[in-house]
């Protein structure tokens, strides 16, 4: 037997890596950031190996990563999180730096960051961890509270991307949740997956919790990746 949302118990923060081989920059948001040593410092993350800042980090031999605030940006997340280096330049727009490994860092929406050079690559099947010992770091924000994944999901309503290492699907979730309230309307956006609940609303953007989708108002956007309505289809 397995309980798909057991995994959700499972602490987690959300991050922007980043990385950059000559002119070529990416980027994505991972909840798989983790110390390993403390002297020297060296920190593991986890990339989908279809990601293009896998091919990214493995060229330039370096990374970088942002530690995302509870108040960031949901188009942040959204470019970050759901689109695709290959196609979109993810940093128009965004204020970063390039750090002492070459990587650039974000700093828009971001409470940390912490710059590596890549001194391990483990492969684990879908995925590769990327070890690095870090080179410098900074504090950009010391009284803002640190983005959590529970928060993402129970606040923000976000739910992983396929790509990333926590990705479950939905209709196991559903198999594990029997007796949901029929009444409570599911508009899904087919670009990132949110789940707009009519019972739940939009507190971050003022719909009150029982709003239909089908009152929302016309310019409302998904908060996650800033889809238009027309992007829903009922779940």
């Amino acid at each position: 037997m397995i309980n798909f949302e057991s995994f959700f118990k499972i602490s987690y923060g959300l991050y922007l890596v980043t990385a950059k081989d000559g002119d070529t920059k990416s980027g994505y948001v991972a909840n798989t950031v983790f110390q390993v040593t403390s002297q020297p410092p060296k920190f593991g993350i986890s990339c989908n190996k279809d990601n293009f800042s896998a091919e990214i980090i493995q060229k330039s031999g370096a990374f970088a990563f942002s530690v995302l605030g509870e108040k960031s940006s949901t188009g942040l997340i959204g470019d970050f999180g759901y689109r695709s280096g290959r196609e979109t330049d993810k940093f128009k727009g965004v204020n970063y730096f390039i750090g002492e490994s070459g990587s650039p860092i974000v700093t828009d929406s971001c409470l940390a960051w912490f710059d590596c050079k890549l001194t391990d690559t483990f492969d684990v099947g879908t995925h590769l961890i990327f070890i690095g010992e870090m080179i410098a770091s900074d504090l950009i924000d010391k009284d803002a509270k640190s983005l959590t994944y529970a928060y993402y999901r129970e606040v923000m309503k976000g739910f992983s991307p396929k790509n990333a290492p926590t990705y479950v699907d939905k209709a196991k979730i559903k198999e594990d949740a029997p007796g949901k309230a029929t009444e409570n309307e599911l508009w899904q956006c087919q670009l990132c997956h949110f789940v707009y609940e009519t019972e739940k609303g939009d507190p971050i953007a003022g719909i009150e919790p029982g709003t239909r989708f089908i009152d929302l108002p016309d310019d409302w956007t998904c908060p996650i990746c800033g889809a238009d309505k027309s992007m829903f289809e009922r779940d």
